[in-house]
């Protein structure tokens, strides 16, 4: 069975003054048809620390921010949760030593380095989703999209996406477990738990 290892960069423009969200899932699905690989796994990652890796449902609707109502809901959530970074000092990150860094590799300006809420978000996210690749197709499930959110709103940015597809181009013959039977996962009582508590009878019993 031969095992293959087949890996893509994407190039990707975010905008600023607003996080962005790219829906790179037609990319995605691309690559893995390229691939080869029949039976394996996709690793969307994201080479940059203020950046995430969703999937998640298409919303379709978009607002005038150009942004999915889902995506903006959940914008709302996280600013909620991790402030927009709009006054110096509402954060301890950065510091001086890291303004100074930022001015060693030539950075525009100390302002470029006051992206600690993109890095935040991007800790509580992560930088990476990994996918199931079924007879050479993205298994997505019915609604999914993939979408790698830019984070850090401070300027426009190049960005990055890496995406590894591993797999196998042979077959996979039968893959159902236990011949496809429902898993019952649901609590089941013992018969101690479900056994009459003489606390709990009315006294009209006794």
């Amino acid at each position: 069975m031969e095992f293959k290892v087949y890996q893509k960069e994407l190039e990707l423009q975010s905008r600023g003054w607003i996080p962005t969200f790219h829906d790179v899932t037609s990319e995605i699905m691309k690559i893995v048809a390229e691939s080869g690989v029949k039976n394996g796994t996709v690793c969307i990652a994201s080479h940059h620390t203020t950046c995430s890796v969703m999937v998640q449902e298409c919303s379709h609707d978009i607002d005038s921010f150009d942004l999915e109502y889902l995506q903006h809901d959940l914008l709302d959530i996280m600013r909620k949760m991790i402030p927009d970074y709009v006054n110096e000092g509402d954060y301890r990150h950065p510091g001086p030593i890291h303004s100074k860094f930022g001015r060693f590799v030539n950075e525009p300006g100390d302002f470029t380095s006051m992206n600690t809420d993109g890095h935040l978000r991007s800790c509580f996210f992560g930088r990476s989703e990994t996918m199931t690749i079924k007879d050479g197709i993205l298994d997505g499930g019915e609604f999914a999209h993939v979408y790698f959110i830019d984070w850090d709103h401070v300027r426009a940015r190049h960005r990055q996406l890496n995406v590894t597809v591993m797999g196998t181009t042979e077959p996979v013959n039968d893959r159902k477990w236990n011949d496809g039977k429902v898993v019952d996962t649901l609590h089941k009582f013992t018969d101690e738990e479900k056994a009459d508590d003489i606390h709990y009878t009315l006294n009209w019993k006794r």
